[in-house]
């Protein structure tokens, strides 16, 4: 029972992760194509300026859990997954720097250059986290110590001994990038007015399409790679519950995009990330990592988890943890409402 909540956990801190930080990811996906002038480019970087390296924190702490809750998923994982994990690394390291260091230059080469490496380092991470979630619905080459190698492509193709970008871990990290790019776009257009707005808010129509179309792709991918994701929901039916969420969602968002309720279409595609991702850890449940070949090799709550007191004592800093993380972003969040503009400010953002 502990180790069933300590997963809940950790998969409700990736999910606020991916839901906060999603759209400040997908407001550098859009940086340069929906801002055309340096004080929109502004614009922009201060409808997330506040809160931007605020919401990586949940990842680092999702980190922190997994590590604590799961020490031999957290030891398996970055020992197979040491590269992909080494660029992300170095793509957030990139992604902060294209933030900050503009502002301090007065050139516009290399105002320019940060811009880029803002853009294209958004774009990649959204890829590569994509591409983290499909390696572990498709389950990586795991070793019966618990421990696997997995280079960065081999053929492509989905097999027992898989690279970690292969068609479908691609396919699953452009699902990322659209629905990142569309969560995004309603943020952004919820934050600003104006040319900028106007250029968000077609960017989200626009993208609306292929986020459907991709959804099902991915879908219909995930159940012939891994027709075993299916169990659960057969076994719970109350798990249908998910789709239907995802499919109200997805309807929610179009809907209120096309009154211009942009409150309402982002709340909505926060909910479509919540229960996409929710539907991934519950048809994976109580598998944390599955094995590519050998099925009893697959890593599970079970087998993975930390002692039973170490578990039950943690709940409890866990919970004090949370609760002020919590009450601190409420505040952020609070005092950061409306909408934002740089007129009357020539510094920061």
């Amino acid at each position: 029972m502990v180790p069933t909540i300590w997963f809940v956990l950790v998969a409700f801190m990736l999910i606020a992760y991916v839901v906060l930080d999603g759209f400040d990811l997908g407001a550098g996906i859009l940086h340069l194509f929906i801002a055309r002038s340096d004080d929109e480019r502004r614009l922009i970087l201060r409808s997330i300026g506040p809160v931007w390296d605020g919401n990586e924190v949940w990842l680092l702490a999702a980190g922190g859990t997994l590590y604590f809750a799961f020490p031999l998923l957290y030891a398996s994982s970055f020992s197979g997954f040491y590269l992909p994990l080494t660029i992300v690394l170095w793509l957030l390291v990139l992604r902060a720097i294209g933030i900050e260091f503009r502002m301090h230059l007065e050139m516009p080469v290399w105002r320019s250059f940060f811009d880029g490496l803002f853009a294209i380092s958004s774009i990649l991470l959204s890829v590569f986290f994509g591409a983290a979630l499909g390696n572990v619905v498709r389950g990586v080459p795991l070793g019966a110590d618990g421990y696997f190698f997995a280079p960065l492509w081999t053929n492509w193709r989905v097999g027992p001994e898989p690279g970690i970008l292969d068609w479908y871990t691609v396919l699953i990290g452009v699902l990322a990038l659209v629905t990142l790019t569309i969560h995004g776009a309603h943020y952004v257009a919820l934050k600003t007015e104006g040319t900028v707005h106007e250029r968000a808010a077609l960017a989200a129509r626009r993208s609306w399409p292929t986020v459907v179309l991709m959804t099902l792709l991915s879908l219909v991918a995930t159940i012939y790679i891994r027709p075993g994701v299916v169990t659960n929901y057969l076994a719970y039916p109350a798990g249908f519950l998910i789709p239907v969420i995802v499919v109200g969602s997805l309807g929610w968002m179009w809907t209120a995009g096309r009154r211009r309720d942009f409150r309402s279409a982002f709340l909505a595609s926060s909910g479509f990330i919540l229960a996409m991702l929710s539907g991934a850890a519950f048809a994976l449940y109580p598998q944390v990592l599955p094995s590519s070949g050998d099925l009893r090799h697959t890593l599970t709550i079970t087998n993975t988890a930390a002692g039973p007191y170490s578990l039950r004592l943690g709940l409890i800093w866990w919970s004090l943890g949370m609760l002020i993380a919590i009450g601190y972003f409420v505040f952020i969040y609070r005092m950061f409402k409306g909408k934002v503009s740089t007129a009357g400010d020539e510094h920061g953002y």
